[in-house]
């Protein structure tokens, strides 16, 4: 086996490079005083969970093949930012300066670009009858009962102390007395621009519904989204990369470290790892070990909701990858040796709690946007759309244009999600999961007829825009949601746990108190905490602010529950 030696100087090894390890290493030069040639970045591909690239660009990507038509722009998911509550993601940003605008930190960026084309969705929720506007449906309407208002109040006011109490609890359950609630605008809403099911953890409900209480107050608008220039990839995670870069930080792409070695102790109290085994993915057979000295830092990033993705195309349905997250793989490994360090199977191990289905949809020219724009009421940058009626619950995103840098003036991308992918479509006799793009296109134009009541409807002009589709790349997600599978309090470990002399996990799958998962906020401040126990700084933790504890924000909020 070949064995990789550095041993001139202390030396940070990151296994993965999502937001959270490129921000740790941003952490470790800023606030540690490190040089960028002591870090390395050991990644399967560019990406991390961030989208967006050229689909041929997923091609040659790990757990990806080739595809018959790879022309087109890939999305295989979407992540909403939130002024108020990303602190650390503000804070790290801040340090990176923007590819696009010379002078402009990335946070700067984004901030001017929001605050010029801010988020006012008008068409939030669609049934069959149309735009849930006005009436006892509208979708300003919470639609609560006093019951359901009870329940609700009584999750968030839990104390932290006792979210023991709501281990391996679903959402259904806690509200089993009341299944109506399922039915609310609000819950339409919630699951749907979260990622909730019913079967999620009711402990991450409890604390979206305090660390987000401020959008609770304008769930029905999306006023509090912060949206970026174009898609994340390129807005966020390409400017972290290429300021890393420039600071000396080395990054290895196409490789999969597939153990830890750890040094034997004394009844096991000590974590310490002192090699890592790798393969490079075009070539498995061939195992090396990076050697880790008693002075040096790992950084793993013990969980990806893109694991295991399979992708297909316009008329290619998807070939389900039934692998167990990579990522989580070497997370399982090392806590079959270490009793603290979480359950990985919690989050990996089913499928049903945690998966769903997106496609991405390019087409020649805009019709088929201005299509959905006059349908919705509402111009590219401002909707999420959820059609109620759908049996796989479909929603739609359309972004403000261009969504990619290498996107062509006349070119539409926008792309859609099913939250529930076993069930059938309506228009199309299959389950969603089993759909080639242009099917599940066809399903979302079917939902879109619906409620076109003009002379000359959508449903009539099918044809017509269809032959603008360039592709339509459906992306399956076996743990897009896993991170708010039900769980108990000592499923995820610690970001550094009791023991560790030298290991920590960035990710969502590591355990912090009151923040919240499905955010980059989280992986920030996971990347913070760790940089910052690894090291003995003794410096503050990024100030999280507490609105709910606001009467102003509360105040608010009680009286949208009423509404």
């Amino acid at each position: 086996m070949k064995v990789e030696t550095t041993r001139m100087t202390r030396n940070a090894y990151m296994i993965g490079t999502g937001i959270g390890n490129l921000a740790a290493a941003v952490y470790l030069i800023r606030d540690g005083g490190w040089d960028g040639h002591q870090i390395t970045m050991l990644g399967l591909d560019t990406h991390g969970a961030n989208d967006g690239a050229a689909t041929k660009d997923f091609e040659t990507e790990y757990g990806y093949g080739p595809l018959s038509n790879s022309r087109g722009y890939l999305n295989r998911g979407g992540r909403m930012l939130n002024e108020e509550t990303y602190e650390n993601f503000w804070d790290v940003l801040g340090s990176v300066p923007s590819l696009d605008h010379p002078g402009k930190s990335v946070t700067e960026e984004i901030l001017d670009f929001d605050h010029a084309h801010p988020t006012k969705d008008i068409g939030r929720l669609i049934d069959s009858n149309g735009l849930r506007v006005s009436g006892p449906n509208g979708y300003r309407h919470m639609q609560f009962t006093n019951k359901q208002r009870y329940l609700l109040t009584k999750l968030m006011m839990l104390p932290e102390s006792r979210e023991h109490e709501l281990d391996d609890i679903s959402i259904r359950e806690w509200f089993a007395e009341t299944p109506e609630f399922f039915e609310t605008n609000f819950w339409w809403m919630w699951q749907t621009t979260f990622a909730f099911k019913d079967v999620s953890s009711v402990a991450e409900l409890r604390r979206y519904m305090n660390r987000m209480i401020l959008e609770f107050s304008r769930i029905n608008t999306l006023e509090g989204v912060t949206r970026t220039p174009y898609n994340q990839y390129e807005s966020v995670i390409l400017p972290m990369r290429s300021y890393l870069q420039g600071q000396g930080v080395t990054f290895i792409n196409n490789r999969k470290v597939t153990e830890f070695v750890f040094a034997d102790t004394p009844l096991r109290d000590d974590i310490i790892v002192t090699g890592l085994k790798y393969v490079e993915v075009h070539n498995a057979d061939a195992e090396a070990m990076i050697e880790v000295g008693p002075d040096d830092l790992v950084f793993d990033t013990n969980g990806s909701i893109t694991d295991s993705t399979s992708i297909g195309d316009l008329d290619t349905a998807i070939v389900e990858d039934q692998r167990y997250a990579p990522s989580a793989l070497l997370w399982k490994q090392a806590a079959e040796r270490f009793y603290n360090l979480g359950n990985p199977d919690k989050f990996f191990n089913d499928r049903t709690q945690s998966e769903w289905t997106s496609f991405t949809v390019t087409t020649s020219d805009h019709r088929l946007i201005n299509e959905i724009s006059r349908l919705t009421r509402q111009l590219p940058g401002n909707a999420l759309n959820t059609f109620v009626d759908s049996t796989p619950l479909i929603s739609l995103v359309v972004h403000h244009q261009p969504h990619y840098h290498a996107q062509k003036p006349e070119e539409g991308v926008f792309w859609g999600y099913a939250l529930y992918p076993r069930r059938h479509g309506d228009f199309i006799d299959k389950p969603f999961i089993e759909m080639t793009g242009r099917e599940m296109l066809l399903e979302t134009l079917g939902h879109l007829g619906r409620i076109d009541t003009t002379a000359d409807p959508i449903s009539n002009r099918t044809d017509e825009l269809m032959a603008t589709v360039v592709n339509v790349v459906p992306a399956h997600m076996p743990y897009a949601s896993a991170l708010f599978n039900q769980r108990t309090t000592l499923d995820r470990p610690l970001v550094v746990p009791a023991g560790s002399k030298n290991l920590a996990f960035i990710s969502q799958f590591a355990e912090m108190p009151f923040d919240m998962v499905f955010t980059e906020q989280y992986s920030v401040r996971c990347a913070q905490v760790a940089v910052y126990t690894l090291l003995g700084l003794d410096l503050p933790l990024t100030k999280l602010h507490h609105y709910e504890k606001d009467p102003r924000v509360l105040a608010k909020a009680t009286r949208v529950m009423f509404r």
